[in-house]
């Protein structure tokens, strides 16, 4: 057994087409259908199912793909723990964000990493929070910007921020003449909320949930952006986390933004990446630069914000 045949098992487990996994490893599709059987003869097990049109795993072959993912994963990070010895801060690290804050956090970190680390190849990933963790788990990312809590004991957890939500209203809307707002004027409102899947929907419905208010049964958002066109028409009213809500953006000037008075609701973002990563000094160097960056831009007044 030798990684090259661990690596054509998983590309066609992924695949499941023995054309397509070829084109994936480079070779030919006799070549990597041979190395197939070859290994199933060393372990004296079938891997594989061989239909006309589809392949499909046996039971002892969904067990033995995930050890050999893992398997190949520990041989990647010894290469990546011998590159960082011999050349500090090179290489590179694929970092997941979800859609909710990599616009408005990415254009400020991203240079300031490629300060740090000239040398350093930093690949972005924009997704919603549940895939970002099936990747971080499966190897495909080195490290995540996630919403805590994530519970997870093979994930090492590094807290970068609390971000405020704001309420935001349309210009003459009855509460947009208040300078702060209380979480129970919420009571009674319909909030327009993102659809499922996003991290921030389940937050704003905790908001909704506390102070008594309701989702906007007629209207969900796929993007902050919609949310805001829609308040800015006078569709409604939404939560807004503080860096996007105060971002830059045309017709700023017909929507209202309202701080929360006492404990303002909000998010926790942290940066997650695997116990076992050979990433750890680089990934906390860049959780660092995270911190920094996400305080000065949280920290300034911003026009239009109560």
């Amino acid at each position: 057994m030798n990684l090259r045949e661990l690596q054509y098992l998983v590309a066609l487990a992924e695949h499941r087409n023995f054309g397509r996994a070829a084109e994936t490893c480079l070779v030919s599709q006799p070549t990597l259908s041979t190395q197939i059987r070859k290994l199933e003869e060393e372990l004296g097990v079938a891997l594989v199912e061989r239909a006309p049109r589809n392949v499909m795993l046996t039971a002892a072959g969904v067990e033995i793909v995930e050890r050999a993912r893992r398997a190949l994963h520990e041989v990647e990070q010894i290469r990546v723990a011998a590159r960082r010895r011999s050349q500090p801060g090179a290489g590179s690290v694929r970092l997941g964000v979800f859609p909710t804050l990599g616009p408005y956090l990415l254009p400020h970190v991203v240079p300031r990493i490629g300060q740090r680390f000239p040398r350093l190849e930093l690949l972005l990933v924009e997704d919603k929070s549940d895939i970002l963790l099936e990747q971080l788990d499966a190897g495909g990312l080195d490290a995540a910007i996630l919403a805590t809590p994530i519970h997870n004991p093979q994930l090492q957890c590094v807290e970068l921020f609390d971000e405020p939500f704001l309420l935001a209203v349309p210009r003459g809307h009855p509460l947009a003449d208040g300078a702060l707002i209380d979480v129970a004027q919420l009571a009674d409102r319909d909030l327009m909320l993102l659809d499922d899947g996003h991290c921030l929907r389940e937050q704003a419905l905790d908001v909704c949930q506390l102070a008594g208010g309701t989702e906007a049964a007629r209207f969900r958002a796929t993007s902050l952006e919609t949310l805001r066109q829609m308040v800015l028409a006078g569709s409604g009213i939404t939560l807004l986390p503080q860096l996007a809500a105060t971002a830059p953006t045309p017709h700023a000037e017909g929507i209202r933004l309202l701080r929360f008075s006492g404990e303002a609701p909000g998010r926790r973002v942290a940066l997650f990446w695997r116990k076992s990563s050979a990433l750890d000094d680089v990934l906390a160097a860049v959780a660092d630069i995270i911190r920094e960056t996400a305080g000065a831009l949280l920290a300034p007044q911003v026009e239009g914000v109560a």
